[in-house]
């Protein structure tokens, strides 16, 4: 007979551990309430004689206190009860132990690769991990549903960021609300912050609100260079002053001024740079940032924003030096270039600026891509308009704007206009759609009961992240919530309004749609057939269930297209521990990030990004495309071509290319991979990581610290979607290379290229 223990190990049974447990019990009653020897033998004898293949050890003890009673020995049973109790609680009391032991000792293959911009062996990453670790332990024993639990525990969902739920001040992802601090003030550690009069001190107070804001919250964080853009005039008008007080005349103080000015910005943006990637926040990395360029933004300080988009953009085309004084692609911050028609022509205003960022993205694959086109269709606020804003860290996105007045009290709220600087996400739960496919075992009745059961999981964890939300008041984090970077609440107000009525946003978020979809139909979602129409109809399912959610409960639900780093690989596994391997669905280390065509199929730029933008537009929680390209540094025409293709047909997508450097040889390009999942030179065959400055993209954001092995595989196996050529609207291209664009194109070889 088997034993299945609780933690679904299963063991031969032992008679002997039924002898001593009973006898312990014996040992906290008087003599004559024990249990002699031979009813202990019969209880064993009982239980043999069930002759049962297998049996649960909760099963057991239910029999032993059942036959003690049948003996009379009522005290013993309780006595024994309560030894299982105090079992039952060691247990639990001791599940962090092994993970704490192998994170200090370097021997977690999780905490070492849990996410690649994070480096596991600096003390202040440790800290953070260790608090992780209790955190997790807490909100696994006492803060989720047993049920909850398991599902996470199986890969069925994924409960995101339990390592911080714990804490319940913690929120995901937010659009610091930088112009109400800086214009009116902030408040940090009880020192007051006044407006700042130049843009160098702007810059300055603006890194420090980064690392405040992001030491409080534990995802993405971006702010706007439109909220620095008034301190360039402020700037200016100071120098023009200056100059004027020595007796210059207009022209020649606006000649110097414009130096001065010139000057300041790239000393500013610099100082903003170098804050944000020397600055460590108390969750042990540099901040999670992005900074968004949108021109639209404003009329009055346009030509000073173009000013610090252009510095911007100049300095990560240098790049940053690291410890050899060598310059590399940093991964902070992320740049954000919003796409309109100002920028997007030839003969528009700013075309200059695109120019300059198709330059930097074939360089440093940043900024990516945000069309103000697409996103006015997309996002309709209250009011009936479009507007345009930037996602909150990687690809997050809120929904539009439904507020009704000044909830949060920003002191720079406009009645009328969309609100978005200041809200924020408050979480995540995904749900592993492959999962759902594979225990439906094709039936799609069955299918789409799973996906229900599921759902309803899902929803039920959710909640639980607003309820803990809702007893949270504005005191636990004041630059948060009392000091403008998302509200301006009073002392002992409580959160629980900013979590309804739109304010925040709450994510459900998905993985593995491709697999899903192959395994129910057999095709691909690419398929402009049934397989596509499957999945838009999971996708529909999703948002469906978000909607109902929201006009019951008034919060924000929306669907989410998950990054999962780490996750893909545990997915990965729990899936072939549950359903074996079976071939393109389950022999990989991954599994296919959210809408994502998966990355081993043969498919051109235009075709994947024209698809992708109609699963895009039903993920509108969360969504970023992209295209692997190879080194384009000297093909720049194909980078505005993706950049005006974007424009038209797609939200929001970006370019992957590859620009590493091997520290002992020198080598600039590819730094590859190998079979077993190891990073090498392929110069001079390096393979140690601390001299190998990789950097890849990972779910929407830069990586510079590697990644697990099914990430690691994912990257491994991601094929070119476009070659180094030119692209011309004139004939059908006849490559069989990729699969043909919508459109009519012909390449022409570039003198500089690499390959065609």
């Amino acid at each position: 007979m088997k034993v299945v223990k609780r933690d679904g190990q299963i063991v031969d049974f032992d008679d002997t551990r039924i002898i001593n447990a009973v006898q312990k019990a014996n040992g906290d009653v008087e003599e004559n309430e024990g249990a002699s020897e031979e009813e202990i033998n019969k209880i064993v004898r009982y239980i043999k004689n069930l002759k049962k293949k297998r049996i649960l050890v909760e099963d057991i003890q239910d029999i032993i206190e059942q036959k003690l009673m049948e003996f009379g020995k009522y005290n013993l049973a309780r006595a024994y009860i309560t030894y299982r109790y105090k079992r039952a609680l060691v247990r639990k009391a001791n599940t962090t132990d092994q993970s704490i032991k192998e994170l200090i000792n370097g021997e977690s293959d999780y905490w070492n690769k849990e996410c690649s911009h994070k480096n596991e062996r600096i003390v202040t990453t440790q800290r953070d991990y260790l608090a992780g670790i209790t955190s997790t332990d807490i909100t696994r024993r006492f803060l989720l549903a047993e049920d909850i639990v398991d599902a996470h525990d199986k890969g069925l969902i994924h409960f995101h960021d339990a390592d911080y739920f714990a804490q319940n001040a913690l929120t995901n992802c937010e659009l610091i609300n930088l112009d109400d601090m800086l214009q009116n003030g902030t408040v940090m550690n009880k020192v007051m912050i006044e407006k700042p009069h130049t843009f160098l001190t702007a810059c300055t107070i603006a890194t420090q609100i980064i690392l405040a804001v992001t030491s409080h919250t534990y995802g993405g964080a971006t702010i706007s260079l439109t909220h620095l853009a008034p301190f360039v005039r402020s700037s200016y008008e100071r120098y023009l002053k200056k100059y004027k007080s020595h007796g210059l005349d207009e022209d020649k103080s606006k000649e110097l001024a414009d130096i001065d000015i010139k000057k300041e910005i790239a000393d500013g943006v610099q100082t903003f740079n170098y804050q944000v990637n020397s600055m460590t926040n108390t969750n042990g990395q540099i901040p999670f940032l992005s900074v968004n360029m949108y021109l639209g933004e404003t009329d009055e300080y346009k030509d000073e924003l173009a000013m610090i988009i252009e510095e911007f953009l100049h300095q990560r085309i240098l790049g940053f030096k690291n410890e050899k004084g060598v310059y590399i692609t940093p991964s902070f911050p992320k740049l954000l270039y919003v796409l309109e028609e100002d920028n997007i022509h030839e003969d528009s205003k700013y075309w200059y600026l695109t120019k300059l960022a198709a330059e930097c993205t074939a360089k440093r694959m940043v900024p990516d891509y945000i069309s103000e086109k697409k996103m006015l269709e997309y996002k309709i606020n209250q009011y009936g308009e479009g507007d345009c804003y930037p996602c909150m860290g990687c690809r997050s996105f809120l929904t539009p704007d439904r507020i009704k007045g000044n909830v949060a009290n920003a002191k720079n709220y406009v009645e009328g206009q969309g609100k978005y600087y200041g809200r924020f996400n408050q979480g995540v739960v995904t749900i592993n759609l492959v999962d759902v496919a594979l225990s439906s075992e094709k039936d799609i009745d069955k299918f789409w009961d799973i996906m229900e059961e599921r759902l309803e999981l899902c929803h039920r964890a959710l909640q639980t992240r607003t309820n803990r939300l809702a007893h949270v008041t504005s005191d636990v984090a004041p630059i948060l919530w009392q000091h403008g970077a998302m509200a301006r609440l009073k002392p002992g107000e409580s959160l629980e309004k900013l979590l309804h009525g739109g304010y925040s946003t709450i994510s459900l978020g998905y993985a593995g749609l491709y697999e899903c979809v192959k395994y129910m139909t057999g095709n691909s979602h690419t398929d402009h057939g049934v397989g596509k129409e499957f999945a838009i109809q999971v996708m529909q399912k999703l948002n469906d269930k978000c909607s109902e959610w929201k006009a019951a409960e008034d919060i924000d639900y929306s669907v989410y297209g998950t990054p999962i780093e780490s996750t893909t690989y545990k997915f990965a596994k729990a899936l072939r521990e549950r359903f074996g391997t079976i071939k393109g669905i389950t022999d990989k280390n991954y599994v296919t990030n959210s809408y994502h065509i998966p990355v081993t199929e043969k498919i051109d730029a235009f075709s994947k990004l024209s698809i992708e933008s109609e699963f895009q537009r039903l993920s509108p929680g969360g969504a970023i495309s992209y295209v692997e390209t190879p080194n384009l540094q000297n093909n720049l025409d194909v980078v505005l071509q993706l950049i005006s293709f974007i424009y038209d047909n797609i939200m929001y997508a970006e370019l992957n290319t590859k620009f590493d450097y091997c520290q002992k040889c020198g080598y600039t390009g590819e730094i590859l991979v190998d079979d077993n999942m190891e990073w090498y030179c392929p110069n001079c065959g390096n393979r140690d990581h601390d001299t190998l400055n990789v950097v890849r993209r990972t779910c929407g954001y830069i990586g510079d610290n590697f990644w697990n092995n099914g990430r690691t595989q994912e990257i491994k196996e991601r094929v070119l979607h476009i070659d180094n050529c030119v692209l011309d609207e004139e004939t059908e291209d006849n490559s069989k290379e990729v699969v043909k664009p919508k459109k009519k194109y012909v390449r022409k070889k570039v003198k500089q290229s690499v390959s065609c």
